[in-house]
Protein backbone atom coordinates (compact mmCIF):
# COMPACT_ATOMS: atom_id res chain seq x y z
CA UNK A 1 0.00 0.00 0.00
CA UNK A 2 2.18 2.63 1.05
CA UNK A 3 4.43 1.46 -2.50
CA UNK A 4 1.18 2.94 -4.83
CA UNK A 5 0.56 5.97 -2.76
CA UNK A 6 4.22 7.17 -2.40
CA UNK A 7 4.54 6.73 -6.09
CA UNK A 8 1.05 8.17 -7.07
CA UNK A 9 2.05 11.27 -4.26
CA UNK A 10 5.49 11.99 -6.13
CA UNK A 11 3.88 12.12 -9.69
CA UNK A 12 1.36 14.79 -7.95
CA UNK A 13 4.55 16.95 -6.70
CA UNK A 14 5.86 16.67 -9.87
CA UNK A 15 2.98 17.14 -11.77
CA UNK A 16 1.79 20.64 -9.81
CA UNK A 17 5.44 21.59 -10.54
CA UNK A 18 4.89 21.59 -14.19
CA UNK A 19 1.33 23.63 -13.70
CA UNK A 20 3.09 26.13 -11.99
CA UNK A 21 5.10 26.86 -14.65
CA UNK A 22 3.01 26.24 -17.36
CA UNK A 23 3.39 28.06 -20.37
CA UNK A 24 -0.44 29.79 -21.12
CA UNK A 25 -0.29 30.11 -16.98
CA UNK A 26 2.93 32.33 -16.86
CA UNK A 27 2.15 34.78 -19.98
CA UNK A 28 -1.34 35.39 -18.92
CA UNK A 29 0.14 36.01 -15.46
CA UNK A 30 2.58 38.47 -16.69
CA UNK A 31 -0.07 40.09 -19.27
CA UNK A 32 -2.71 40.83 -16.85
CA UNK A 33 -0.97 43.74 -15.03
CA UNK A 34 0.38 45.13 -18.69
CA UNK A 35 -1.14 47.33 -21.27
CA UNK A 36 0.35 46.17 -24.30
CA UNK A 37 -0.96 47.79 -27.43
CA UNK A 38 -2.23 45.80 -30.94
CA UNK A 39 0.89 44.03 -31.91
CA UNK A 40 2.53 40.64 -33.42
CA UNK A 41 3.31 37.78 -31.76
CA UNK A 42 6.26 34.79 -32.50
CA UNK A 43 6.33 32.15 -30.23
CA UNK A 44 9.10 29.73 -30.39
CA UNK A 45 10.08 26.90 -28.67
CA UNK A 46 8.77 23.25 -27.17
CA UNK A 47 6.43 25.84 -25.06
CA UNK A 48 5.36 28.56 -27.74
CA UNK A 49 1.87 26.54 -28.34
CA UNK A 50 1.08 26.89 -24.59
CA UNK A 51 2.46 30.49 -24.41
CA UNK A 52 1.01 31.72 -27.33
CA UNK A 53 -2.47 30.60 -25.85
CA UNK A 54 -1.88 33.03 -22.61
CA UNK A 55 -0.88 35.64 -24.87
CA UNK A 56 -3.90 35.17 -27.05
CA UNK A 57 -6.20 34.97 -23.64
CA UNK A 58 -5.35 38.31 -22.60
CA UNK A 59 -4.68 40.22 -25.67
CA UNK A 60 -8.11 39.25 -27.62
CA UNK A 61 -8.51 41.60 -30.21
CA UNK A 62 -5.25 43.25 -29.77
CA UNK A 63 -3.05 40.03 -31.59
CA UNK A 64 -3.09 41.03 -34.92
CA UNK A 65 -1.06 38.63 -36.11
CA UNK A 66 1.19 35.29 -34.97
CA UNK A 67 3.92 32.75 -35.69
CA UNK A 68 4.08 29.52 -33.78
CA UNK A 69 7.43 27.63 -34.28
CA UNK A 70 7.51 24.69 -32.35
CA UNK A 71 8.52 20.60 -32.25
CA UNK A 72 6.67 18.10 -33.94
CA UNK A 73 3.84 16.93 -32.13
CA UNK A 74 3.49 19.64 -29.41
CA UNK A 75 0.61 21.70 -31.20
CA UNK A 76 -2.94 20.99 -31.75
CA UNK A 77 -3.29 22.75 -35.01
CA UNK A 78 -7.46 22.96 -34.69
CA UNK A 79 -6.99 24.86 -31.75
CA UNK A 80 -5.96 28.00 -34.11
CA UNK A 81 -8.05 27.68 -36.78
CA UNK A 82 -10.21 30.50 -35.85
CA UNK A 83 -7.41 32.72 -35.07
CA UNK A 84 -4.97 34.63 -37.14
CA UNK A 85 -1.62 32.14 -36.53
CA UNK A 86 0.42 30.87 -38.99
CA UNK A 87 1.91 27.05 -37.38
CA UNK A 88 5.41 25.59 -38.46
CA UNK A 89 6.45 22.50 -36.79
CA UNK A 90 10.27 21.94 -36.52
CA UNK A 91 12.87 19.55 -35.47
CA UNK A 92 14.29 18.48 -32.24
CA UNK A 93 17.10 17.91 -30.84
CA UNK A 94 18.80 18.35 -33.90
CA UNK A 95 17.54 20.60 -36.53
CA UNK A 96 16.63 19.79 -39.89
CA UNK A 97 15.53 21.25 -43.26
CA UNK A 98 12.26 22.15 -41.61
CA UNK A 99 14.49 24.29 -39.36
CA UNK A 100 16.15 26.33 -42.21
CA UNK A 101 12.06 26.50 -43.47
CA UNK A 102 11.06 27.49 -40.13
CA UNK A 103 13.63 30.31 -40.25
CA UNK A 104 13.13 31.38 -43.60
CA UNK A 105 9.58 32.07 -42.57
CA UNK A 106 10.20 33.73 -39.23
CA UNK A 107 12.48 36.47 -41.30
CA UNK A 108 9.45 36.62 -44.22
CA UNK A 109 6.86 37.38 -41.63
CA UNK A 110 8.87 39.83 -39.77
CA UNK A 111 9.67 41.56 -43.14
CA UNK A 112 5.91 41.64 -43.88
CA UNK A 113 5.32 43.91 -40.61
CA UNK A 114 3.84 47.27 -41.00
CA UNK A 115 7.30 49.31 -40.23
CA UNK A 116 6.00 50.64 -36.34
CA UNK A 117 4.19 46.91 -35.34
CA UNK A 118 4.79 46.28 -31.60
CA UNK A 119 6.17 42.59 -31.46
CA UNK A 120 5.72 40.51 -28.42
CA UNK A 121 8.10 37.51 -28.74
CA UNK A 122 7.34 34.48 -26.71
CA UNK A 123 10.56 31.77 -26.22
CA UNK A 124 11.44 28.98 -24.33
CA UNK A 125 13.55 25.99 -24.16
CA UNK A 126 14.01 23.85 -27.60
CA UNK A 127 14.27 27.19 -30.03
CA UNK A 128 18.04 26.55 -30.64
CA UNK A 129 16.74 24.09 -32.68
CA UNK A 130 13.28 24.52 -34.01
CA UNK A 131 14.34 27.19 -36.05
CA UNK A 132 17.36 28.52 -38.01
CA UNK A 133 18.94 30.60 -40.14
CA UNK A 134 22.67 29.94 -40.98
CA UNK A 135 25.67 32.12 -41.89
CA UNK A 136 27.02 31.77 -45.17
CA UNK A 137 29.41 29.30 -45.88
CA UNK A 138 27.35 26.90 -43.29
CA UNK A 139 24.87 24.40 -44.80
CA UNK A 140 22.47 21.74 -43.00
CA UNK A 141 24.88 18.57 -43.00
CA UNK A 142 27.60 20.72 -41.22
CA UNK A 143 24.93 22.23 -39.11
CA UNK A 144 23.49 18.60 -38.31
CA UNK A 145 27.03 17.26 -37.62
CA UNK A 146 27.84 19.94 -35.39
CA UNK A 147 24.59 19.52 -32.77
CA UNK A 148 24.86 15.65 -33.37
CA UNK A 149 28.63 15.68 -31.69
CA UNK A 150 27.72 18.60 -29.20
CA UNK A 151 25.03 16.74 -27.65
CA UNK A 152 27.00 12.97 -28.05
CA UNK A 153 29.92 15.13 -25.90
CA UNK A 154 27.65 15.72 -23.45
CA UNK A 155 28.58 19.47 -23.56
CA UNK A 156 26.30 21.95 -20.90
CA UNK A 157 24.06 24.21 -22.72
CA UNK A 158 26.47 27.41 -22.08
CA UNK A 159 28.99 25.52 -24.47
CA UNK A 160 26.18 24.43 -27.43
CA UNK A 161 24.73 27.92 -27.47
CA UNK A 162 28.25 29.14 -27.72
CA UNK A 163 29.16 27.11 -30.62
CA UNK A 164 25.94 27.58 -32.42
CA UNK A 165 25.73 31.34 -32.48
CA UNK A 166 29.26 30.61 -34.61
CA UNK A 167 27.18 29.40 -36.96
CA UNK A 168 23.68 31.19 -37.04
CA UNK A 169 22.34 34.54 -38.01
CA UNK A 170 20.17 35.10 -36.24
CA UNK A 171 21.57 33.37 -32.59
CA UNK A 172 23.37 35.43 -30.40
CA UNK A 173 21.24 38.75 -30.49
CA UNK A 174 21.60 38.37 -34.46
CA UNK A 175 17.91 38.15 -34.94
CA UNK A 176 17.60 42.18 -33.36
CA UNK A 177 18.94 42.70 -37.12
CA UNK A 178 15.79 41.83 -38.17
CA UNK A 179 13.48 43.34 -35.91
CA UNK A 180 13.65 47.02 -37.55
CA UNK A 181 12.93 49.90 -34.97
CA UNK A 182 9.87 48.33 -33.68
CA UNK A 183 8.87 47.91 -30.07
CA UNK A 184 9.77 44.58 -29.22
CA UNK A 185 8.91 42.56 -25.56
CA UNK A 186 10.31 39.37 -25.05
CA UNK A 187 9.12 36.62 -22.16
CA UNK A 188 11.23 34.05 -21.74
CA UNK A 189 10.83 30.25 -19.81
CA UNK A 190 13.98 29.87 -18.45
CA UNK A 191 15.82 26.44 -19.40
CA UNK A 192 18.98 27.18 -18.22
CA UNK A 193 20.78 27.85 -14.92
CA UNK A 194 20.87 31.41 -13.70
CA UNK A 195 18.31 31.98 -16.03
CA UNK A 196 20.79 34.01 -18.40
CA UNK A 197 19.53 35.79 -21.04
CA UNK A 198 22.40 35.48 -23.65
CA UNK A 199 21.67 31.26 -23.25
CA UNK A 200 17.90 30.98 -23.74
CA UNK A 201 16.84 30.27 -26.72
CA UNK A 202 20.85 30.81 -27.93
CA UNK A 203 19.77 34.54 -26.86
CA UNK A 204 18.29 35.61 -30.22
CA UNK A 205 17.41 39.13 -28.78
CA UNK A 206 20.21 39.42 -26.50
CA UNK A 207 23.56 40.71 -28.00
CA UNK A 208 26.09 41.90 -26.29
CA UNK A 209 23.04 43.44 -23.90
CA UNK A 210 19.17 43.66 -24.23
CA UNK A 211 19.11 46.77 -25.67
CA UNK A 212 16.32 48.57 -26.49
CA UNK A 213 14.03 44.61 -26.36
CA UNK A 214 12.32 44.60 -23.17
CA UNK A 215 12.93 40.68 -21.81
CA UNK A 216 11.32 39.25 -18.77
CA UNK A 217 11.92 35.80 -17.45
CA UNK A 218 8.31 34.50 -16.53
CA UNK A 219 8.98 31.28 -15.59
CA UNK A 220 12.49 28.90 -14.63
CA UNK A 221 13.29 26.06 -11.88
CA UNK A 222 12.79 27.96 -8.67
CA UNK A 223 9.02 28.61 -9.67
CA UNK A 224 8.66 24.69 -10.11
CA UNK A 225 10.71 23.53 -7.24
CA UNK A 226 8.70 26.10 -4.88
CA UNK A 227 5.73 24.71 -6.03
CA UNK A 228 6.71 21.21 -5.77
CA UNK A 229 7.61 21.53 -2.32
CA UNK A 230 4.22 23.41 -1.33
CA UNK A 231 2.81 20.19 -2.37
CA UNK A 232 4.81 17.95 -0.54
CA UNK A 233 3.70 19.61 2.22
CA UNK A 234 -0.15 19.63 1.33
CA UNK A 235 0.17 16.08 0.97
CA UNK A 236 1.61 15.99 4.54
CA UNK A 237 5.31 15.50 3.75
CA UNK A 238 8.44 17.41 5.28
CA UNK A 239 10.02 18.98 1.66
CA UNK A 240 13.57 20.33 1.05
CA UNK A 241 15.17 22.20 -1.75
CA UNK A 242 18.79 21.68 -2.82
CA UNK A 243 20.15 25.32 -3.28
CA UNK A 244 22.82 23.88 -5.87
CA UNK A 245 21.53 23.18 -9.17
CA UNK A 246 22.29 19.56 -10.93
CA UNK A 247 24.93 19.75 -13.22
CA UNK A 248 27.70 17.34 -14.60
CA UNK A 249 27.34 13.98 -15.10
CA UNK A 250 24.09 12.49 -15.48
CA UNK A 251 25.23 8.96 -13.25
CA UNK A 252 27.29 10.75 -10.91
CA UNK A 253 24.28 13.00 -9.70
CA UNK A 254 21.75 9.97 -9.65
CA UNK A 255 24.81 8.14 -7.73
CA UNK A 256 25.40 10.96 -5.15
CA UNK A 257 21.71 12.09 -4.64
CA UNK A 258 20.70 8.69 -3.81
CA UNK A 259 23.27 7.89 -1.52
CA UNK A 260 22.14 11.43 0.51
CA UNK A 261 18.56 10.07 0.69
CA UNK A 262 20.08 6.73 1.81
CA UNK A 263 21.41 8.70 4.75
CA UNK A 264 18.57 11.22 4.61
CA UNK A 265 15.50 12.32 7.44
CA UNK A 266 12.52 11.01 6.30
CA UNK A 267 10.68 13.52 3.77
CA UNK A 268 10.97 14.79 0.16
CA UNK A 269 13.83 16.31 -1.31
CA UNK A 270 13.70 17.71 -4.55
CA UNK A 271 16.37 19.20 -6.88
CA UNK A 272 16.59 21.22 -10.48
CA UNK A 273 18.70 21.46 -13.25
CA UNK A 274 20.23 19.85 -16.21
CA UNK A 275 23.10 16.98 -16.64
CA UNK A 276 24.85 15.23 -19.36
CA UNK A 277 25.66 12.15 -20.54
CA UNK A 278 28.37 11.41 -22.90
CA UNK A 279 26.69 8.55 -25.78
CA UNK A 280 28.51 5.79 -26.95
CA UNK A 281 28.67 5.55 -30.84
CA UNK A 282 25.22 3.68 -30.85
CA UNK A 283 23.48 4.84 -28.25
CA UNK A 284 20.28 3.04 -26.99
CA UNK A 285 16.48 4.19 -25.87
CA UNK A 286 16.84 7.06 -23.29
CA UNK A 287 17.62 10.34 -22.13
CA UNK A 288 19.41 12.10 -19.06
CA UNK A 289 16.82 11.90 -16.45
CA UNK A 290 16.19 7.80 -17.73
CA UNK A 291 20.41 7.50 -17.16
CA UNK A 292 20.52 9.16 -13.93
CA UNK A 293 17.44 7.49 -12.32
CA UNK A 294 18.82 4.23 -13.31
CA UNK A 295 22.56 5.19 -12.22
CA UNK A 296 20.29 5.94 -8.83
CA UNK A 297 18.49 2.64 -8.36
CA UNK A 298 21.70 1.00 -8.89
CA UNK A 299 22.72 2.63 -5.19
CA UNK A 300 19.14 2.23 -3.84
CA UNK A 301 18.68 -1.24 -4.73
CA UNK A 302 17.02 -3.57 -2.50
CA UNK A 303 16.27 -0.89 -0.07
CA UNK A 304 12.30 -0.97 0.98
CA UNK A 305 12.30 3.18 1.99
CA UNK A 306 13.60 4.82 -1.39
CA UNK A 307 11.78 6.41 -3.84
CA UNK A 308 13.38 8.94 -6.80
CA UNK A 309 11.65 10.71 -9.70
CA UNK A 310 14.02 12.14 -12.04
CA UNK A 311 11.88 13.61 -15.32
CA UNK A 312 12.46 16.64 -17.73
CA UNK A 313 9.63 19.43 -16.93
CA UNK A 314 9.08 19.46 -21.30
CA UNK A 315 7.58 15.79 -21.37
CA UNK A 316 10.55 14.70 -22.98
CA UNK A 317 14.08 12.79 -22.34
CA UNK A 318 16.41 12.57 -24.93
CA UNK A 319 15.41 11.84 -28.32
CA UNK A 320 12.37 9.47 -26.12
CA UNK A 321 8.66 10.69 -26.08
CA UNK A 322 9.30 9.79 -22.55
CA UNK A 323 9.51 12.26 -19.51
CA UNK A 324 11.37 10.49 -17.17
CA UNK A 325 11.55 7.18 -14.81
CA UNK A 326 10.39 7.22 -11.08
CA UNK A 327 13.12 4.13 -9.79
CA UNK A 328 12.55 2.06 -6.29
CA UNK A 329 15.10 -0.53 -4.38
CA UNK A 330 13.32 -3.16 -6.33
CA UNK A 331 13.67 -1.99 -9.93
CA UNK A 332 16.63 -3.70 -10.64
CA UNK A 333 15.39 -6.86 -9.88
CA UNK A 334 12.22 -6.65 -11.88
CA UNK A 335 13.97 -5.43 -14.68
CA UNK A 336 16.81 -8.37 -13.95
CA UNK A 337 13.76 -10.67 -14.07
CA UNK A 338 13.13 -9.55 -17.50
CA UNK A 339 17.05 -10.13 -18.94
CA UNK A 340 17.83 -6.71 -18.18
CA UNK A 341 21.93 -5.73 -17.03
CA UNK A 342 22.19 -2.36 -15.13
CA UNK A 343 26.07 -2.78 -16.29
CA UNK A 344 24.96 -3.40 -19.74
CA UNK A 345 22.13 -0.37 -20.37
CA UNK A 346 24.92 2.17 -18.15
CA UNK A 347 27.10 1.33 -20.89
CA UNK A 348 25.04 1.04 -23.88
CA UNK A 349 23.06 4.47 -22.59
CA UNK A 350 19.84 2.25 -22.86
CA UNK A 351 18.17 2.85 -19.65
CA UNK A 352 15.13 3.56 -21.14
CA UNK A 353 14.97 -0.42 -22.73
CA UNK A 354 15.92 -1.38 -18.96
CA UNK A 355 13.44 0.99 -17.63
CA UNK A 356 10.51 -0.09 -20.10
CA UNK A 357 10.77 -3.29 -18.97
CA UNK A 358 11.07 -2.36 -14.98
CA UNK A 359 7.55 -0.76 -15.66
CA UNK A 360 9.55 2.81 -13.97
CA UNK A 361 9.10 5.14 -17.15
CA UNK A 362 6.64 8.33 -17.04
CA UNK A 363 5.17 9.27 -19.71
CA UNK A 364 3.23 12.94 -19.85
CA UNK A 365 2.92 13.96 -23.76
CA UNK A 366 4.40 17.73 -24.48
CA UNK A 367 3.58 19.90 -20.56
CA UNK A 368 3.60 23.12 -22.26
CA UNK A 369 6.24 24.35 -20.54
CA UNK A 370 10.19 23.64 -20.37
CA UNK A 371 12.15 24.89 -17.05
CA UNK A 372 15.55 22.09 -17.31
CA UNK A 373 14.91 18.92 -14.61
CA UNK A 374 13.07 17.69 -11.91
CA UNK A 375 14.59 15.22 -9.12
CA UNK A 376 12.40 14.23 -6.38
CA UNK A 377 13.11 11.74 -3.80
CA UNK A 378 11.59 10.34 -1.10
CA UNK A 379 13.14 8.81 2.39
CA UNK A 380 10.29 7.24 4.58
CA UNK A 381 11.04 5.78 8.03
CA UNK A 382 10.34 2.68 7.98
Amino acid sequence: MIEHTVRQDLLKIYRQALRSVNGSKVVADWLKGQHLPECSVIAIGKAAEAMLLGAADRLENRLLSALLITKRGHVAPDSWKDLPVKILESAHPVPDASSLAAGESLLSFLRELPEKRPLLFLISGGASSLVEVLAPGIDLASLQLLNTGLLSAGKSIHEMNRTRKQVSLIKGGGLCNFTGNRPVTALLISDVPGDDLSVIGSGMLYSPGPGGIRHHVVAGIDVALKAAAVEARRLGYAARIEKTLLTGSAEQQGRRFARDLLAAEQGVYLSGGETSVELPDTPGKGGRNQHLALAAAEVIRGSSNVWILAAGTDGTDGPTEDAGALVDGQTLLRAEQEAFSALDAMAAADAGSLLAASGDLIQTGPTGTNVMDLLIGFKADC
